[in-house]
């Protein structure tokens, strides 16, 4: 089986909050932030706000956002040759 490895699209995230009753806004005051804070995570990497609205999903944040989350964890790994020359 092979995973996905596209975000989820922002309609569709938006879309999975409705299904559970919540909307971005409501969702933001009820984790104590400001109205508007969630949207950041919607458009751009925001550990928390991930966290938030993956847990209020139901889903883990690394299956709505694979590709940021493959980037978090990359870890580079020097060749050999360069570390024994």
């Amino acid at each position: 089986m092979q995973k996905n490895t596209a975000d989820w699209h922002r309609a569709d995230i938006v879309a999975a909050l409705k299904k559970q009753g919540w909307s971005i806004a409501a969702l933001s005051r009820e984790a104590g932030l400001s109205s508007n804070t969630l949207k950041t995570a919607l458009a751009a990497p925001y550990l928390k706000g991930e966290r938030i609205i993956a847990a209020a999903i139901g889903v883990a944040a690394e299956e709505i956002w694979p590709t940021r989350y493959a980037r978090r964890n990359f870890h580079p790994v020097l060749p050999k040759t360069v570390i024994n020359n």
